[in-house]
């Protein structure tokens, strides 16, 4: 429960959730901070206040590379949020939780 309330938190705001969708679709590689800026249409300043939030919740991670920064969405915790939320908060009903693995199906 410690680590969902600022997972959830992070992920509920359309900005944040913007840039963290931009993440997960350029999946391992990552995106430089200018790069998700910009595919944002956000500036640079709104953009990286709003990946240190991601980034302090835990759903992204950083590397340098040279003068710029690579974010990263961090599929571990994601894995862990649904995973919480699937366990706690539906409590393994069957009928709150087949429509998520039909859809995982339909997308292998």
């Amino acid at each position: 429960m410690k680590q969902a309330v600022p997972t959830i938190s992070a992920l509920a705001h359309e900005g944040r959730l913007t840039l963290f969708r931009l993440l997960v679709q350029a999946g391992d590689e990552g995106l430089p901070a200018g790069a998700i800026a910009k595919a944002a249409k956000v500036n640079l300043t709104t953009s990286s206040a709003q990946l240190g939030i991601l980034a302090g919740a835990g759903l992204v991670s950083t590397q340098r590379r040279g003068r710029s920064i690579l974010y990263r969405a961090n599929y571990q915790r994601v894995s862990a949020l649904l995973a919480f939320l699937m366990k706690d908060c539906c409590q393994g009903r069957a009928e709150i939780l087949q429509p998520l693995a039909d859809l995982s199906e339909k997308q292998e």
